[in-house]
């Protein structure tokens, strides 16, 4: 039903109720049991058991379960225990992210669980907003939560904040006179809304939809609906590691059969082939992908960015579009008066937000607060309701945001309201009323009753009989002038007010029959100003190759004249009426070509995040209402606001900015990509230590030769290396210049050609490096406890001297900072202590089938270590010089 469409009258006689007494008792219980009670359905979440066990199929939690089931075959129970233990530290954290996103539906609930009061056989009670049916007539005052979709059909001065909706940032005055049927939601001021709140004035209403049928309700199925997609890094890990198993699970088969060809007996070949496995598996992957990924959520946090699900963090490095809401994520989120037009000059204010800071200027120099500039900014403070106060560090206003702003250009002049009421006290008032769209008040001059009015221009400017000149004086009025300089402000994309002054004869009754022949002060025009950081991030997502789109429920020409000042292009914008006559490839190719869309309602904004997903777009979406909530979950990365924004929000966004600023999104998106380039680097570097420990397992077998490190040194080598080696790469800084890199593919693999031949390169040079040392220490008499142990220590010192090369995978370590990452250093020495008591220590040589070695030995394994990086260094060297002659 088109509700907002029908006279009050005739939505009472199609609910069969009388407004004046209200549903009967027993009427309320047959229609409470046919719609059933006033609360959103909660999508049933599903078993705890079901999320945890989820958490273990993952093909790359897989790898590491076989590489536990291997050597627990192998009847090493305590490495079998520390791999399992990974895999139940890996499910236990997500399970609990998942666990904490469960969220949204129950907190959409609550939103709409209020006391009410109704009016039920002709008198007024309170009961809880659950017991609601269509046709129940409910009151409303200042500060109620609105309980269900209500047709108005009594109002005085009723305001409400409908924001969490529509994404107006401004009260909406309501009425109750019946609209045309294709008004949108943003516009249909006869409604009051689930959910939304009263900020001024009282009102009734009569009950038109309850629970699952109220807007709220329809927004919370969107959010059922849409789907939890999987974000890059799960994607891109997923295809890697089913790679990884296929090719562990063939060169394992292949070294078997080869064995057997041989005439090796089957036992040893499928120990053999154990071991391969074993070595090949990197056990420390999925502990490395979650410690980086949990460093990046606390870097992150540092920047007034939580995350919510630990793969959001990756995400933000790949995103390519940036969908963001426009008050207080582009904007300060705070009215602000940035011109005066008073005696036909134009005075620009300057500030930010509440804050009284700033001056006024003419001509670029300080102004003279007189005469009609100084009436004007007094009218503006006297006809005032809002109030401003300074706590906690920060301004904060109470009231209409439009009469803040007034108080707050007021204050920049020097002028007090407190001070100015004090002086002149008021005597009289009228409210504001969205019928006469002024509001007026009336004080006790010092030659006299005064009165101030402040409101629209179009009503306003036909009251007045002249203008305050600089010399104080009346002087005929140029309605034009007033008109065409309006007018000017209003394309800026200024809310535009005019002020002006009359006499009040004390002791009688104001009215608005008598504000006429009003004297023209001025006129004031304000704007939620845009964020300076918000420029500059975004200038940097243009850089770094992301798209950013506002959409915004607030008005086209607002939103335009933001876009302009923000650096998007404003040069056309669409609207929500607009973008419901498009069809899916009209409404692909406008998602794709315009940035600024206004008017936007929740249906609307999930098919333009859906538009832009189609078209292969990593999408990063903002909100902070209920109206954003199925968008927030739909998009690749939802972006709730911390300050501003509803529960529901943020329950259904992967991210919480702490700040609701968009620079934080652009900061945490250089966090997302310093995560993904540390995650490539430790898999550049952990992979050629199991390639190469492969590559010695299969050598061995085709050249008939005893192992040369057995499969409890290639878990030692694994588990070790992987925690002190490794995991140091999750603390690398963001290297420079990572947001002028254009965003990844998403047809891009987790390794490109470069990094694969260079891992293949330094698992050739482990293979000849240990195998050949191993064969050369056997060849000079020594035993096979030695020549082995010179195999192991072959590979941790060339792992160790990789390391470095890996800091960075394009640019030269020493670039780097040979401090910069000082967790490298620690877990340097730590590897090294670890291995000098694995040669020597004798309960580690006995476990580990170790023996002590000669300082000539540890010379031949640093001359192998050394040589090995020396190819490495050349290796990158020649890549980076390759890769900066295509550029070119």
């Amino acid at each position: 039903m088109n509700w907002h469409a029908e006279a009050a009258e005739d939505a009472a006689r199609r609910l069969d109720v009388d407004w004046h007494a209200g549903l009967s008792d027993a009427d309320a219980a047959e229609r409470l049991a046919r719609h059933g009670p006033n609360r959103i359905t909660e999508q049933a979440a599903r078993p705890a058991w079901k999320r945890f066990a989820d958490q273990l199929v993952q093909p790359l939690v897989l790898v590491l379960i076989a590489a536990g089931i291997v050597t627990g075959g192998l009847g090493e129970w305590v490495d079998s225990s520390v791999i399992f233990g990974v895999v139940l530290v890996n499910a236990v954290i997500g399970y609990w992210q998942e666990a904490k996103a469960e969220g949204a539906l129950a907190a959409l609930a609550r939103s709409v669980a209020t006391p009410v009061t109704v009016r039920r056989e002709g008198v007024k009670r309170q009961m809880d907003a659950g017991g609601l049916v269509p046709g129940d007539v409910v009151v409303l005052a200042a500060g109620d939560r609105i309980p269900a979709d209500l047709r108005l059909f009594h109002q005085r001065e009723l305001h409400t904040d409908d924001s969490m909706l529509t994404g107006e940032s401004q009260p909406v005055a309501k009425h109750v006179d019946a609209l045309q049927p294709d008004t949108l939601l943003a516009e249909r001021a006869n409604m009051a809304y689930a959910g939304t709140t009263v900020v001024a004035g009282q009102g009734s209403g009569l009950v038109v939809a309850t629970g699952d049928a109220t807007e709220t309700g329809r927004i919370a199925g969107l959010i059922a609906a849409a789907p939890d997609l999987a974000t890059p890094l799960t994607r891109k890990m997923a295809t890697f590691s089913n790679w990884l198993l296929w090719a562990i699970g063939g060169l394992a088969a292949l070294t078997f059969a080869v064995g057997l060809a041989r005439g090796e007996a089957a036992f040893d070949m499928f120990m053999a082939a154990v071991a391969l496995a074993v070595g090949a598996i990197p056990e420390g992957l999925p502990a490395a992908v979650t410690v980086t990924l949990a460093i990046g959520v606390a870097r992150m946090a540092k920047r007034r960015a939580i995350i919510r699900r630990l793969p959001a963090v990756e995400t933000l490095g790949s995103t390519t579009v940036i969908c963001s809401d426009k008050t207080g994520t582009l904007t300060e989120n705070a009215m602000t008066v940035r011109v005066v037009w008073a005696d036909g000059e134009g005075y620009a204010v300057g500030g930010h937000g509440y804050a009284p800071d700033g001056d006024i200027r003419h001509d670029e120099l300080p102004a003279e607060i007189a005469g009609p500039l100084r009436e004007c900014l007094v009218a503006g403070a006297l006809c005032n309701d809002a109030s401003l106060r300074h706590e906690h560090g920060r301004w904060a206003i109470t009231g209409d945001p439009t009469e803040a702003a007034l108080l707050v250009a007021a204050r920049k002049a020097g002028l007090d309201e407190r001070t100015l009421a004090a002086l002149h006290p008021r005597c009289d008032e009228l409210p504001f009323d969205s019928g006469r769209q002024f509001m007026a008040t009336a004080h006790d001059g010092e030659s006299g009753g005064i009165v101030y009015v402040k409101g629209a221009l179009e009503r306003l400017l036909p009251r007045c009989r002249g203008r305050l000149a600089g010399n104080g004086q009346i002087v005929p009025l140029d309605a034009g002038a007033v008109e065409a300089a309006a007018e000017a402000y209003a394309a800026q994309g200024l809310r535009v007010l005019l002020l002006a002054r009359g006499v009040f004869a004390l002791g009688t009754p104001l009215t608005a029959e008598a504000l006429d022949g009003l004297t023209l002060l001025g006129l004031v025009g304000m704007i939620d100003p845009p964020r300076k950081a918000a420029v500059a991030a975004i200038r940097n997502c243009h850089s770094a190759g992301i798209r950013v789109k506002m959409i915004t429920g607030d008005h086209v020409v607002t939103a335009r004249a933001i876009a302009g000042q923000i650096g998007l292009n404003a040069g056309r914008a669409l609207t929500g009426r607009e973008l419901a006559g498009l069809d899916d490839a009209a409404l692909a190719a406008a998602a794709a070509d315009v940035d600024v869309f206004a008017r936007v309602e929740p249906e609307q904004k999930l098919r333009l995040v859906r538009a832009l997903q189609g078209q292969g777009e990593v999408v990063a979406m903002t909100g902070d209402g209920v109206n954003d909530a199925p968008a927030l979950k739909q998009a690749d990365i939802g972006i709730a606001m911390g300050l501003s924004g509803t529960e529901v929000a943020k329950e259904a966004a992967a991210m919480v900015l702490t700040d609701d600023n968009f620079a934080s999104i652009e900061a945490a998106v250089e966090e997302g990509r310093g995560v993904w380039d540390n995650l490539v680097k430790f898999i550049t570097w952990t992979l050629p230590t199991n390639f190469g420990e492969g590559l010695v397992i299969v050598a061995a077998i085709l050249f008939g030769a005893t192992l040369p490190i057995t499969p409890l040194q290639i878990l030692w080598i694994n588990m070790t290396t992987a925690v002190l080696l490794g995991l140091p790469l999750a603390f690398e800084p963001i290297e420079r210049g990572i947001m002028r890199r254009p965003p990844r593919r998403l047809d891009m693999p987790v390794l490109d050609a470069d990094l694969i031949r260079r891992i293949a390169l330094v698992s050739l040079l482990l293979l000849a490096g240990a195998f050949g040392l191993f064969l050369h220490h056997l060849d000079a008499g020594r035993t096979l406890a030695e020549a082995r142990t010179a195999a192991v220590n072959v590979f941790v010192l060339v792992e160790m001297l990789y390391l470095f090369n890996c800091r960075s995978l394009t640019r030269s370590f020493w670039s780097l900072g040979l401090f910069s990452n000082l967790w490298v250093w620690g877990g340097l020495g730590a590897m090294l202590a670890l291995q000098l008591a694995l040669t020597y220590w004798p309960p580690l040589n006995a476990a580990f089938q170790t023996a002590p070695i000669g300082w000539t030995d540890w010379l031949q394994i640093v001359a192998v270590g050394w040589a090995a990086s020396l190819v490495i260094a050349l290796e990158k060297r020649w890549t980076a010089r390759r890769r900066a002659r295509e550029t070119l």
